[in-house]
């Protein structure tokens, strides 16, 4: 394993062991523009994070939710999402992440993801594979829609009419749909087989970055949803186990 994924999986854990240690507690909350709602333990999680990183890797770029981009002019750079599933854990549901990708260029190149109520760290690197707890994963052999279990968009509240019209096309012909409010915990149910399927309509970058190296290393696909390679830049993917993928697109191009 390379050096920036033990600096990367400390960091993690770090964060999300301060978040679990506060889980349920009273905390701070601030609602953004989006209608989105950001706690003080998300930015003391960022903080940390940032922290960690930069002592490490001082020329290497940020992109944080909390604290927006901090340019370095480096090719590599730090995607972060210091509390995956805010929401859940606001109200005491106890399915949350914290997650850290790193692109080369507009390239995802590694990923960890840790979910402290569980106590579950997936980490991933380009061409080496996915692991959970350093056990390697890999995701499920389901080829049927008829038999997908699947994670869908927990935002409602935007693109409602594109969405039911998703759901409706989808949903008879599935086996279930599952919302987690949590992309990270959807991301690594995909990779390690629990769910067959997910497909979000406007995750931000930081939602999926360390997902998208997970899902790839442990056998899957993920593209945008005319299946585009390119995810840098985009707000909506499919992610499958890869044998489903031709049959969603057709569904959705």
């Amino acid at each position: 394993m390379t050096g920036h994924l033990h600096v990367a999986i400390n960091a993690a854990r770090e964060a999300g062991e301060m978040l679990k240690k506060n889980f349920g507690a009273q905390v701070k909350v601030e609602r953004k523009a989006d209608r989105s709602l950001v706690s003080t333990h998300d930015r003391v999680a960022e903080q940390i994070i940032i922290g960690r990183l930069r002592e490490a890797f001082p020329t290497w770029s940020v992109i944080g939710e909390e604290s927006g981009r901090s340019a370095s002019g480096s090719d590599y750079c730090w995607i972060i999402d210091p509390l995956d599933g805010t929401h859940n854990y606001l109200r005491h549901i106890p399915v949350y992440g914290v997650s850290i990708g790193l692109m080369r260029g507009k390239e995802f190149v590694a990923g960890v993801i840790y979910m402290p109520a569980e106590g579950d760290c997936y980490v991933a690197e380009q061409g080496a594979g996915a692991w959970k707890n350093g056990q390697r994963i890999t995701v499920s052999q389901g080829a049927t829609l008829e038999e997908c279990s699947m994670a869908s968009d927990s935002d409602f509240r935007s693109d409602v009419e594109q969405k039911i019209h998703f759901l409706r096309q989808f949903a008879p012909r599935l086996f279930f749909i599952r919302m987690t409010g949590s992309s990270t915990r959807n991301l690594t149910f995909l990779a390690e087989g629990v769910f067959d399927m997910v497909v979000e309509f406007n995750d931000p970058i930081w939602d999926f970055a360390a997902g998208t190296v997970l899902i790839r290393e442990a056998g899957g696909k993920i593209t945008d949803h005319r299946g585009g390679q390119n995810l840098a830049d985009r707000g909506g993917y499919i992610a499958t186990n890869g044998r489903l993928h031709a049959a969603v697109l057709s569904m959705l191009v």
